[in-house]
């Protein structure tokens, strides 16, 4: 087995794993618990009805994100099962602009850490939003390269939430800081460094495509 497909297989097994994760975590609310894990240190803003409905409405809707944007860069599923691919698509996309974005933007504004953490999640909502209009508005243009460019840049923000947990547990076990201070810091490491790595594959995958045009001229 050649070592790409080793690495493959790895980060297939890492992201299987953050997934199960995180419908673990989510569990925990359903159908409608208000003192339990995350929400046992909200206790003092969980009473305002505005952040109830956009947590529970993150937790609800955020599950079906992380599979419908996986199934996107599969490129078997892409070949072969291509309604597959447009049905996953609008779900990923439906639920991104119309219930995780904008609700991960009203919690952000509730986020731990004060206003430096508070001001990272607002962005990563607002980016989230931006980048996955942008390739709905390519794909409707038929400029598939672009759709392709954006979709990569929101999946990136989407896997946030997986590299938020990794980076936690990364920072604590070497370094053990404070919880706030270990929260603050993964709050931008989380989408930041995401983003970073979206643009090196968009890069790559630009001049991919610009020798292949090369090439057939």
């Amino acid at each position: 087995m050649k070592l790409k497909q080793i690495l493959i297989y790895l980060c297939l097994a890492v992201y299987a794993y953050f997934c199960y994760k995180m419908l673990v975590i989510a569990m925990q609310y359903i159908p409608y618990h208000t003192d339990v894990a995350f929400l046992g240190i909200k206790q003092d803003v969980i009473g305002l009805l505005h952040y109830r409905v956009a947590f529970f409405t993150h937790v609800y809707t955020s599950l079906w994100v992380l599979p419908a944007g996986f199934v996107q860069f599969n490129s078997g599923i892409l070949k072969r099962y291509k309604r597959l691919h447009r049905i996953s698509g609008w779900i990923y996309i439906v639920f991104v602009l119309l219930l995780v974005a904008p609700s991960g933007f009203v919690m952000g504004c509730y986020a731990n850490g004060g206003i430096y953490s508070q001001i990272s999640f607002c962005l990563l909502s607002l980016f989230w939003f931006y980048t996955t209009l942008q390739a709905v508005l390519s794909i409707r243009r038929k400029n598939y390269l672009g759709h392709q460019k954006w979709m990569i840049r929101s999946f990136a923000l989407t896997l946030s939430a997986i590299t938020l947990r990794a980076w936690k547990y990364i920072i604590v076990y070497l370094f053990h800081p404070p919880p706030m201070d270990t929260y603050r810091m993964v709050a931008w490491l989380s989408w930041v460094g995401n983003l970073l790595i979206a643009e090196i594959i968009i890069i790559k995958l630009y001049q991919n495509e610009k020798s292949r045009k090369n090439s057939i001229v």
